[in-house]
């Protein structure tokens, strides 16, 4: 992301400087798959044909595609079939957002003179360029070496696109960002995604995230006087010491869904993305103390998030937690809050009956609702589950439904990233292991 990336993120970008003096500071960006996309949704439209739909998204849009479109679709898996599905069950909504996306179209007007701000506070400053595409609702932009890819689709809805084909959550994200019209601050995210092209890549902790996010929110503010107009720049100054203290917990662990890239809560006071205040607070605090600016501001974009001990050092240095901190106690406290598996029914200490149809896995606390099932060490051939029955009114089991045959061994992972307690710490992975009579 970028800004509220759930994954899904809002960062249009821009485009290219060059060595000073020798480059103008004229945006590099491209539309051509705007137009491309468009051409094949018209013909898409014209038949029910799942197949010749594919062939009319394959031959007119993908075909056609830029660089930017090509890369975009490798940096997110995008498959042919998931804009036409998409188109199919969403027909009001793309009819909604066509007139939008060309809003992009005048989206970079402006950028110059940011460019040539911002080149004048990091003179190292490299080029990049920006492609506006359409993507399958599955990402507003994201970045990749010197190039950012926006999804259009996303990067320029409103409150009045149509939104109601939509599952509750997907409505609840897409209003949250819509609601905030982000084709009218394009200048301020094309800033902050520019800066994403400057960083050495995201890590692994919360803490790491919450810099890589923070500090192109941070840069983007010196550059063109404003902060980004989602509800955490609001919440979050407000109620920093609670997040801090928060914060504080959570920070060296690599889990960060409930500080990124949540939108999707049905709770009408949920605020999303919290992990950019922190990390925008972070950055702040450091320049403010810092008596070497330029150096402080290059400091911040080539710290090299990727590692944990320069990550770590970093944030002693900000003397933002004026206190010591104990990674190792932290992360032991964090542990001890993390739910458990108790147990399975059938147990699986002992030969299960091969005519069991259904089995339940029970936990130490009240879980939330997702889950994130894989298969385990055995692989597909060892992957029992057919169906699932649910949780449990209570929240402490979930039971799948399975179909086993005799003598035969089963396994499959509970993971963390979608297993988490009603607090939001996840779960500790599990492999389910059994085997049959």
């Amino acid at each position: 992301m970028s800004l509220p990336k759930s994954a899904l993120l809002l960062l249009p970008a821009l485009c290219s400087l060059g060595p000073a003096r020798a480059q103008s500071a004229k945006p590099r960006v491209y539309f051509s798959d705007i137009d491309n996309f468009w051409v094949a949704y018209d013909s898409i439209r014209t038949t029910p044909d799942s197949l010749r739909q594919l062939g009319y998204l394959q031959r007119l849009y993908l075909g056609k595609g830029t660089a930017g479109l090509r890369a975009f679709v490798q940096a997110k898996g995008y498959t042919a079939g998931e804009w036409v599905s998409s188109i199919r069950r969403h027909p009001r909504f793309w009819q909604s957002i066509r007139p939008r996306t060309q809003l992009a179209k005048t989206g970079a007007q402006g950028l110059e003179p940011y460019l040539r701000k911002f080149r004048q506070l990091y003179p190292a400053l490299r080029p990049a360029a920006i492609y506006f595409t359409i993507g399958a609702l599955r990402s507003a932009g994201t970045t990749q070496d010197s190039l950012v890819l926006i999804g259009a689709e996303l990067a320029t809805g409103s409150p009045e696109t149509d939104i109601s084909e939509f599952s509750p959550p997907e409505k609840a994200f897409l209003n949250r960002l819509y609601s905030h019209r982000p084709a009218e601050h394009l200048v301020l995210v094309n800033v902050h995604e520019y800066v994403h092209t400057q960083e050495k890549g995201s890590g692994e902790t919360l803490l790491a995230q919450a810099l890589y996010e923070g500090v192109c929110d941070f840069v983007a503010e010196l550059v063109t006087g404003q902060v980004p107009s989602f509800p955490y720049m609001t919440y979050g100054p407000q109620h920093e010491p609670e997040l801090k203290a928060r914060f504080k917990a959570d920070m060296f662990y690599p889990y960060y869904a409930n500080w990124f890239y949540n939108q999707q809560s049905l709770d009408p006071n949920h605020v999303p993305d919290l992990g950019y205040y922190m990390g925008y607070a972070i950055c702040k605090h450091y320049y403010r103390q810092a008596k070497n600016k330029p150096q402080a501001l290059k400091e911040l974009i080539e710290l090299d998030f990727t590692n944990e001990t320069a990550v770590e050092a970093f944030l002693r240095k900000t003397r933002y937690y004026p206190e010591p901190l104990d990674k190792a106690q932290l992360l032991r406290a964090y542990e001890a809050h993390q739910p458990y598996v108790t147990g399975t029914v059938p147990t699986s200490t002992t030969l299960v009956d091969p005519a069991t149809t259904e089995l339940r896995v029970t936990f130490s606390t009240p879980m939330d609702t997702p889950i994130n099932t894989d298969y385990g060490s055995g692989g597909k051939d060892q992957f029992p589950i057919v169906g699932r029955v649910g949780w449990s009114a209570d929240k402490l089991s979930y039971t799948y439904k399975v179909a086993l045959k005799p003598d035969h061994t089963y396994n499959f992972i509970l993971h963390g990233g979608g297993f988490r307690a009603l607090d939001g710490h996840p779960l500790k992975d599990y492999e389910v292991k059994f085997t049959t009579k």
